[in-house]
């Protein structure tokens, strides 16, 4: 008897395991979801984020919230993300500084692999290196010449300490043995706001964010900081061929989880996210902002986080910066 009951057993117990498991993505979603985004609005990231929430709450059923949470270098909206409960009710919209971060604090309240489940890596941008008009400078050799002989005179502004436009600006200036003072703000478009103004000389400005103003009018380009330049942008030379051999930073945005979310939860939302950037209308808009679709999988994602850990440790170190 006992031979017999002891496989049933088993069974039934694998049986209920499994039903467990799964049983978490059967009813999901049966309530909203909050989409952290750890920027103001109006910022690339935000953008991205109000591009992509609309699509996939018709594809799921159930809104998708946009939760702005900006601030402390964007770890205060990824820490938000990471403390949440792992039951597929809150996304967090993550960027370089996500691993970033890592590189400038010797305590962050996350761990970047640890407390994340990765979902795709969605899109990724270059910046333009810009100046207000008032800037006598049109090109990158003549603003590296400029600051040159104005070594610590001239300001930056930036998305927040740590963020990926601080970082492509200390990128820059280690690379061109410049010094400026930095001007941090809470996200892209109050770092806008007064570059536009003219309170601040220059910044690495998303394309998502400094096109409109370029094309405006209101600010100059004088590189962007891709490696090959930008369809949308082919006048705009890369900052490597106007005058710093080499130089290579860009912005990417992706989708995550808190860690130890259902896989198939997390499956489920891969496949909507890439969908949602695959529909004719969000690449075209996407394309025309300067954005390139990526769409990769959890794991090509999570191997991605890891070489941007190693990437920004190094250029934190080669900048001089000591972690505080």
């Amino acid at each position: 008897m006992s031979v017999t009951v002891k496989p049933l057993l088993a069974a039934v117990i694998a049986a209920a395991a499994m039903t467990a498991g799964s049983a978490p993505a059967q009813g999901w979603p049966a309530k909203p979801i909050r989409f952290v985004v750890n920027f103001a609005a109006g910022g690339g990231t935000d953008i991205v984020a109000r591009i992509i929430a609309p699509e996939l709450s018709k594809r799921l059923g159930q809104q998708v919230v946009i939760d702005n949470r900006p601030g402390a270098g964007t770890m205060i909206g990824i820490e938000v993300a990471a403390k949440s409960p792992p039951d597929g009710y809150t996304l967090l919209m993550g960027l370089s500084t996500l691993a970033i971060n890592s590189a400038l604090y010797k305590k962050v309240p996350y761990d970047p692999q640890r407390d994340f489940a990765p979902i795709t890596q969605a899109v990724s941008s270059a910046s333009i290196i810009v100046v207000h008009p008032s800037v006598p400078v049109h090109s990158v050799k003549a603003l590296i010449a400029f600051a040159r002989a104005r070594q610590g005179q001239l300001n930056y502004a930036s998305a927040g300490t740590g963020t990926y436009p601080h970082m492509t600006m200390e990128l820059f200036l280690s690379m061109a043995k410049l010094k400026m003072v930095h001007i941090p703000y809470k996200g892209t478009g109050p770092a806008m706001i007064d570059m536009v103004a003219g309170q601040v000389a220059t910044m690495a400005a998303t394309i998502l964010t400094g096109m409109p103003q370029i094309r405006a009018g209101r600010l100059r380009p004088l590189g962007i900081t891709s490696a090959a330049r930008s369809p949308i942008v082919r006048d705009i030379p890369t900052v490597a061929e106007a005058g710093l051999p080499g130089f290579e930073s860009v912005q990417w945005y992706g989708v995550l989880a808190p860690a130890r979310t259902p896989k198939d939860i997390i499956t489920r939302l891969h496949d909507e996210v890439t969908r949602v950037l695959q529909q004719p209308e969000i690449k075209e808009r996407l394309a025309g902002d300067g954005v390139d679709l990526v769409g990769s999988t959890p794991e090509e994602f999570t191997r991605y986080i890891q070489s941007e850990l190693t990437k920004w440790a190094k250029v934190a170190r080669d900048a001089g910066i000591q972690p505080e």
